[in-house]
């Protein structure tokens, strides 16, 4: 095991690297957009687009370089077989940790298109990233409240609508769209407070996904569906770069989606209820995944 000294001082190095290659790919990504901003014949928007994917899954390289020369955890990926980089994937995972989203893109860097996550709209603001990620074409979600749409009832379905208009920029070249279905990350405070009904998960919100696949016309065909274990305990981001989680379990199923899965999901209450109950046996079984992992690492 590192001492404390040598954690932190792996966790710096760690942090520069990252700080570094995000800001060199910045460049070029940032370039790119610009470009394809300006130029809008079909063929030159496509080879943008390659140009700007290619950027991205170089910076997940890089990032997977750091993560080897400092840390190298052990990740036991089991599912992964049989993935396309030339179709359209809907991605779905439990969410626990930031470090999450990094141990997604490792394992799935080069076996599907570049995952675009949603996000939420504050998140443009963040140093860097924020700007990589409009540069991209990541979907940014402005989710209204119940309360808030009461009062502004003019606001209603603006948020399908900015659903529909970012996702239509992934209909021309393949994508994966990807989705933490809970919205948020897993603790047990929120746990208690959601009351939720599954031991290791939040509530599933289904509206995003079906948002998705109902913009996407159909070419979200398969889903790619992802339950990530830390037999350690749940990673803060800083544990992770410096060094001192050592393995990670990830496993990987996929499943085509048909067309009973695409509808209104807003207006058509019987659609909306199917495709609730198909999200919620997904999660049964993601946390009956969970459950038998943990008690495998016992």
């Amino acid at each position: 095991m590192l001492s404390t000294f040598t954690q932190k001082v792996a966790g710096a190095i760690a942090f520069i690297c990252y700080l570094l290659n995000t800001i060199f790919w910045l460049i070029p990504i940032v370039i790119f957009s610009l470009l394809k901003s300006i130029i809008q014949f079909k063929s030159a928007q496509k080879v943008l687009n390659h140009l700007l994917d290619g950027c991205a899954s170089n910076w997940i390289s890089v990032n997977g370089i750091t993560q080897r020369l400092i840390g190298n955890p052990h990740i036991q990926v089991n599912g992964i077989e049989g993935l396309s980089l030339n179709k359209w994937y809907m991605v779905i995972s439990n969410h626990q940790s930031w470090v999450d989203i990094l141990v997604l893109q490792r394992v799935l860097n080069g076996q599907i298109p570049f995952l675009k996550f949603f996000l939420k709209k504050e998140l443009i603001w963040v140093p860097f990233l924020g700007l990589a990620w409009w540069a991209l074409d990541f979907p940014f979600m402005k989710r209204y409240s119940k309360k808030f749409l009461q009062k502004n009832p003019h606001m209603r379905g603006k948020d399908i609508e900015t659903t529909k208009k970012a996702c239509a920029k992934f209909k021309h070249k393949p994508v994966s769209v990807m989705n933490f279905v809970e919205g948020t990350r897993f603790t047990q405070d929120k746990h208690t407070q959601q009351a939720s009904t599954f031991k290791h998960l939040l509530k599933p919100k289904a509206g995003g996904i079906a948002f998705a696949l109902d913009a996407m016309g159909g070419q979200l065909d398969t889903l790619v569906n992802v339950t990530i274990h830390y037999p350690q305990g749940i990673p803060t981001f800083w544990q992770f770069i410096s060094g001192q989680v050592k393995q990670i379990q990830v496993q990987v199923s996929t499943q085509d989606i048909n067309s009973s899965y695409i509808g209104d999901y807003t207006n058509d209450k019987d659609f909306q209820a199917n495709f609730q109950q198909w999200i919620n046996e997904l999660w049964v079984n993601k946390d009956q995944e969970l459950d038998q992992l943990k008690q495998a690492a016992n």
